[in-house]
C-alpha cells in the first residue's frame, strides 16, 4: 500500500515552501511544525545533504474531531509533508492520510482522512499551476 503522493515545483525550496503554504491555506490547512533536517544533520553530524524539511500540516477542526473520538490518535498527527531539494527544484511529498490514519481502524478518523486527502490533492493541483 502506498503511503505518499508527490509533486515537483520548479522553485528553490524556500520559495516552494511559501507557495505550498499558500496552497494549503486555500484548503484551510496550516503548517504547525517545520523541522530543517539538513540543518540538524549538519549541526549534529557535520555532514552536508541537500535541503530537506519536514513540515506538519493540520486543520484544527479536523484534529479536534479526531482527538475527541480517539485521544491516542494524536500520535498520527499532523499530516507530514516533506520538502526536498532535487537539482534546484523542490519535490514535495505528502503523507497519504487515508493510508496512515487508516491504522486507527476508526470510522470517524477514516472520514477525516478522506477529507484531508481531498484537501491535500487540491493543494497539489494548485501547486502544479506554478
Amino acid at each position: 500500500m502506498n503511503f505518499v503522493f508527490s509533486t515537483q515545483i520548479n522553485q528553490p525550496i524556500d520559495d516552494a515552501i511559501g507557495t505550498l503554504k499558500n496552497a494549503l491555506m486555500k484548503q484551510h490547512l496550516g503548517i504547525v511544525s517545520d523541522v530543517n533536517v539538513s540543518s540538524i544533520i549538519k549541526n549534529k553530524l557535520n555532514e552536508d545533504m541537500p535541503h530537506y524539511r519536514l513540515l506538519g500540516a493540520c486543520n484544527p477542526g479536523m484534529a479536534k474531531t479526531m482527538l475527541d473520538d480517539l485521544p491516542e490518535a494524536g500520535v498520527l498527527l499532523p499530516c507530514t509533508i516533506v520538502a526536498r531539494e532535487v537539482d534546484g527544484n523542490t519535490v514535495i511529498d505528502f503523507m497519504d492520510p487515508v493510508t496512515v490514519l487508516g491504522i486507527a481502524n476508526n470510522e470517524t478518523i477514516n472520514k477525516i482522512a478522506k477529507d484531508a486527502k481531498e484537501k491535500l490533492k487540491a493543494a497539489i493541483a494548485d501547486l502544479e499551476q506554478h
